[in-house]
């Protein structure tokens, strides 16, 4: 009868959205000729469909069955509107008119990204604000605001210790994965599963070059095969075999491992998994993987990162692939599934002012949600795009409508006469690159002697800086909607929040972790996961 009732105020909500809009026959537009934004008519009608699609989006209250959480590391909101343009350029249409898969979702808010410590926040303390739901201190994972950096002893205090959505879902009785184009020990994803002092932790001879003792502190690869969330995820996939391995041995790649303490992590995961467990090193590995016979997948595709997508490396998954492969196998769990996947080399482009290749990876994050978004049922099926933090990249300048966003700017600078792009960054590596001493005076350097269209081309930036940094503005946070397909209590993603308040919406759409839920109401005196 729920369902019944549900349907009916859909069709009631279409109807009367459908009888309001009369404002004339449907138009098409030529999306690859700027001419068409001349029209007065292009942009009514444009304002009548969104207020078409709003009217016809009612929210879906029932319980989330399963939760994808997609975090574009990095992704500020000057990096999703330079993803914009510079996907629908290299589809052949006016960029500025372009959107990206989440850019369609109807539900958009705006979360605060800064730390415990820190105005401007980096990976780690971020993982522990989206995943945990508490605000944390700079560089560490998974632990209380109680743990210093480098605190070991404090780490392991049951008391500091976080518990994610990932631990919310397995104690739920749900499935658990993460898909990341990083190392799987890095900030973002070691968020679901660790809990470190230190994110830079990841093995147990890292812990030791930073002068601490392995045997009280647990690295991170460690956590994901003997910790209690980490054991249990079901599937894991993203890059850095050498955080698993020992030193005396090499990866299908050929890289040695790292590991002081002699074990081969990757061969202990599969050992102790019950049913079939699959190890994958490589792109053919997972395209030819059955995941209806797939009970457990690690899938390792690099020694460290993954390749950028404009490297084409040979035989490495996209992210979009990635993310199928890990909701195949996770949608064989009737009781439903909390999976992570972060497009994290967004970030690490942006730090080296490769402005191109940032872009690139954020137009592949997108078509994996894309991917998911086809995969899935928005019935039952609650996604949630964000960014952890943002970077000090911006588009500046007056240039022309479909500029291309990774070229020079269509003005020149009114002091000195020489170009800019239409990408810069206010700080970054390499400043010799963009400045020239003669006279005792800084003069830029004529940029046109310098080659943009190169997929490694380094960006213009301010202040001098060994790499470029984060950015402390508030990043977007997008709920599937579109149309009156809409995910679980999407709607309640809209207005501007502490970033940890995000785990605990998605807990609430899916009857998970230690605060009010869907299924009882009923508010909590303190945290108690």
């Amino acid at each position: 009868m729920r369902v019944l009732r549900y349907w009916l105020a859909i069709a009631l909500q279409l109807t009367v959205s459908y009888c309001q809009y009369r404002y004339g026959p449907e138009r098409s537009w030529d999306l690859r000729s700027t001419a068409e934004l001349k029209s007065k008519e292009l942009w009514f009608h444009d304002a009548q469909r969104t207020l078409y699609e709003k009217l016809s989006t009612p929210p879906n209250q029932y319980r989330a069955k399963n939760v994808i959480f997609f975090l574009g590391d990095g992704m500020s909101v000057p990096t999703v509107t330079a993803g914009r343009i510079f996907d629908g350029q290299l589809r052949g249409v006016v960029g500025e008119r372009n959107r990206l898969e989440f850019e369609k979702f109807n539900y958009v808010g705006l979360s605060k990204t800064y730390c415990v410590n820190k105005q401007v926040a980096d990976s780690a303390c971020t993982a522990s604000a989206y995943l945990s739901g508490i605000k944390a201190n700079y560089l560490t994972i998974g632990v209380s605001a109680d743990v210093e950096l480098n605190d070991c002893a404090g780490a392991r205090v049951p008391k500091n210790r976080l518990s994610s959505i990932a631990a919310w879902a397995l104690k739920g009785g749900k499935s658990a994965g993460v898909v990341t184009t990083t190392r799987v020990t890095h900030a973002s994803p070691a968020g679901v599963y660790a809990h470190t002092s230190n994110r830079d932790f990841e093995s147990d001879y890292d812990v030791s070059k930073l002068g601490q003792n392995p045997g009280g502190c647990p690295d991170i690869a460690q956590q994901l095969i003997d910790g209690e969330v980490g054991q249990r995820l079901r599937v894991v996939m993203g890059g850095g075999t050498i955080k698993f391995l020992p030193n005396t041995t090499t990866d299908v790649y050929g890289n040695r491992g790292q590991r002081l303490d002699g074990r081969n992590l990757i061969e202990e995961w599969q050992q102790r998994k019950p049913g079939n467990a699959r190890v994958l090193f490589n792109r053919t590995d997972l395209l030819d993987n059955d995941p209806e016979t797939t009970d457990f997948l690690f899938g390792l595709f690099n020694a460290t990162h993954l390749a950028y997508h404009l490297d084409d490396s040979v035989d490495t998954p996209t992210l979009a692939e990635m993310t199928e492969g890990a909701i195949k196998v996770l949608s064989r769990d009737p009781a439903g599934y909390f999976l992570f996947v972060e497009g994290g080399r967004i970030d690490h482009a942006h730090h080296e002012t490769k402005a191109k290749k940032a872009l690139d990876e954020t137009v592949q994050f997108s078509d994996a949600v894309r991917t998911a978004r086809e995969l899935t049922n928005p019935w039952d099926t609650l996604i949630v795009v964000s960014a952890d933090h943002g970077h000090t990249v911006s588009i500046g300048g007056y240039p022309d409508v479909n500029n291309s966003i990774v070229g020079l700017n269509s003005e020149l600078s009114d002091v000195d006469q020489l170009p800019y792009t239409a990408i810069s960054y206010a700080n970054g590596p390499d400043y010799r690159r963009f400045y020239k001493v003669s006279d005792g005076e800084v003069d830029r350097v004529d940029l046109r002697d310098l080659d943009f269209n190169d997929r490694n081309a380094v960006y213009p930036h301010g202040v001098p800086m060994t790499e470029e940094t984060h950015g402390g503005g508030d990043v977007a946070v997008y709920a599937h909607g579109i149309y009156s397909y809409t995910s679980p209590w999407s709607h309640l993603f809209t207005g501007v929040y502490e970033q940890s308040t995000l785990p605990y919406m998605m807990g609430y759409a899916s009857c998970l972790g230690p605060g009010i839920t869907y299924c009882d109401l009923q508010p909590k005196s303190s945290y108690n996961p």
